[in-house]
C-alpha cells in the first residue's frame, strides 16, 4: 500500500498537476484500491470541519497584512533605516537585505511575500553598487525564509493546526532559533566579504549619528505591529486569529497615514489575499481528505509500528526524518510537504520521546531549506523572477552558503533543545 501511495504520488506530481488535485487524487485512489468503506462521503464533512475551523481564519488574516505591508510603502523606508546601520558591516546592502527580511518576517508572517517585498526593494542597488550577484540575490532568497520562522508564521498555524499543538507555544520556541538564524547568515556574509572583499560592492554611504537615530521613527510601524500582533498573544489576551485581526487593523491605519490607502489598493490587496487563501485552504481540504483515508487504512499507525519495530535509536530515526525532508524539498513544494507529511511524522516524532513543539521549529527550519533548493525552491523562483535578467544558477549557488547555515541551526538545537524550548517552559504554554 505504501509503495502504491508513494508511486502515484510521484507520478501526479511529475504530470504537473494542481498540488490539490494530487492529493486529492491520491487519497480517492487508495479509498478505491484498499478501504471496504465508501470512505469519499466523508469529503463533506472534512470540507466543512476544515473551513470553519476558527485557528486557520488567521492565515487570510496575516495574508492580507503582508499585501497591505507590500502595497504600504513602510518597507521602503524600514530598508533604509536599516541600511543606516548595518550597512557598513563587511557585506553591505547583504546585511540590510537579511535584518529586513527579518524585521518583515515579524509582521507579514510569510516568506513569498518577505523575499518579493525586500527583493523589489533591494535589487535595484545590486548592479548600481557592484555587488557580486550569486550572493545578493542568495541573501534575499534565504532571507524571506524567515518570514516561516520568526512569528507570526502562517506554516507555524498550518503545523498547529494539523498537529494539535498549541500555536502560541511554537511561536514562542520559533522566536530564539529565528533571531539566531538572522544572524548565522549575516555570519556567513561578513566571513564570504572578509575573504572575497569584492564581493562586497563598493563602500556603503556613511550616516552621521543623527541620521541613524532619526530613521529610527521608521522601525516604529513595524515594531508596533509586531508587538500587537505576538505581544498580544504572549500575554494571552488574543488567540492568534484575533491578534491578526488586530494587526490588519493597524496595517490600515498605517497605510491611511501615509496616504497610500485608495479603493485601488484594496482591490488588489484583496484580490491577492484571496488568490493565496484559495490556494492554501484548498490544499489544506485535499491533505486532510488523504490523511483521513490514510488513518482509515491503518497506513498511519503502521508506518509507526514499522519505524520503533526498527529498533534504531531515536537520533538515528530523527537524522533518517531530516534527510528524508531534504530530499522531498528538492520535489515537492513546501506547503505540500507540510501538509501532506505532518500527521504522518509527528506521531512518530512523539513516539520517539520528542517535543512536538520542539519538532515544529526544526521541522519549519528544514521547510525554509526546501524553499531556497532546487528545482522547486519557490523563493529562488521569486527572487528571480523580480530579477527579470540574468542565469537562474546565481540564485541557486548564492543560497548554498545559507543552505548550510540552516543545517548548522538544524545541528544545535539537536545539541541544545532549549533553544527552543526555554521560552515556552518560562511562559507555561502548551
Amino acid at each position: 500500500m505504501l509503495f502504491v501511495a508513494l508511486a502515484l504520488l510521484l507520478v501526479l506530481i511529475a504530470a504537473s498537476l494542481h498540488v490539490a488535485v494530487v492529493l486529492g487524487l491520491l487519497g480517492t485512489t487508495l479509498a478505491d484500491l484498499y478501504s471496504p468503506f465508501p470512505v469519499f462521503r466523508a469529503l463533506g464533512e472534512l470540507t466543512w470541519s476544515s473551513s470553519t475551523n476558527f485557528l486557520l481564519l488567521a492565515v487570510p488574516l496575516f495574508i492580507m497584512m503582508g499585501e497591505l505591508l507590500l502595497r504600504s510603502g513602510l518597507t521602503e523606508k524600514m530598508y533604509e533605516c536599516l541600511d543606516a546601520w548595518v550597512g557598513r558591516i563587511p557585506g553591505g546592502l547583504m546585511h540590510t537585505n537579511v535584518a529586513a527580511s527579518a524585521v518583515f518576517a515579524a509582521t507579514s508572517g510569510s516568506s513569498l511575500a518577505t523575499a518579493a517585498t525586500i527583493g523589489t526593494v533591494s535589487i535595484p542597488n545590486m548592479k548600481k553598487h557592484g555587488y557580486n550577484p550569486a550572493l545578493f540575490l542568495g541573501s534575499i532568497a534565504a532571507g524571506g525564509t524567515l518570514g516561516i520562522l520568526i512569528p507570526p508564521s502562517i506554516n507555524m498555524i498550518l503545523y498547529g493546526s494539523l498537529s494539535d499543538t498549541s500555536v502560541s507555544a511554537l511561536y514562542l520556541a520559533s522566536f530564539i532559533p529565528g533571531v539566531l538564524l538572522a544572524v548565522a547568515f549575516s555570519a556567513i556574509i561578513a566571513l564570504i566579504c572578509i575573504i572575497r572583499p569584492a564581493f562586497g560592492g563598493a563602500p556603503a554611504r556613511k550616516y552621521s549619528w543623527p541620521e541613524r537615530l532619526r530613521s529610527l521613527v521608521h522601525l516604529g510601524p513595524p515594531t508596533i505591529l509586531f508587538l500587537l500582533v505576538v505581544g498580544s498573544i504572549y500575554a494571552g489576551l488574543a488567540t492568534p486569529t484575533e491578534a491578526a485581526s488586530l494587526g490588519v487593523i493597524a496595517t490600515l491605519l498605517f497605510t491611511y497615514v501615509r496616504g497610500r490607502l485608495s479603493v485601488q489598493v484594496l482591490l488588489r490587496t484583496f484580490e491577492a489575499t484571496v488568490r493565496t487563501t484559495s490556494m492554501i485552504i484548498l490544499i489544506v481540504v485535499a491533505a486532510l481528505f488523504l490523511n483521513f483515508v490514510l488513518s482509515t487504512l491503518g497506513l498511519t499507525n503502521r508506518i509507526v509500528g514499522a519505524v520503533t519495530s526498527l529498533q534504531w535509536p531515536p537520533l538515528g530515526v530523527l537524522f533518517a526524518i531530516i534527510c528524508l525532508y531534504l530530499v522531498l524539498g528538492c520535489f515537492i513544494e513546501t506547503i505540500t510537504l507540510m501538509i501532506a507529511t505532518t500527521p504522518l511524522v509527528v506521531p512518530v516524532i512523539k513516539s520517539l520521546g520528542y517535543d512536538p513543539v520542539w519538532f515544529g521549529v526544526v521541522f519549519v527550519i528544514l521547510i525554509e531549506a526546501a524553499l531556497i533548493t532546487a528545482p522547486i525552491g519557490m523563493n529562488l523562483f521569486v527572487v528571480q523572477t523580480i530579477r527579470g535578467e540574468g542565469p537562474f544558477r546565481d540564485v541557486m549557488i548564492g543560497s548554498l552558503p545559507f543552505l548550510f547555515m540552516m543545517f548548522f541551526m538544524i545541528a544545535l538545537l539537536i545539541l541544545f533543545p532549549d533553544l527552543a524550548l526555554l521560552l515556552p517552559r518560562l511562559f507555561n504554554t502548551g
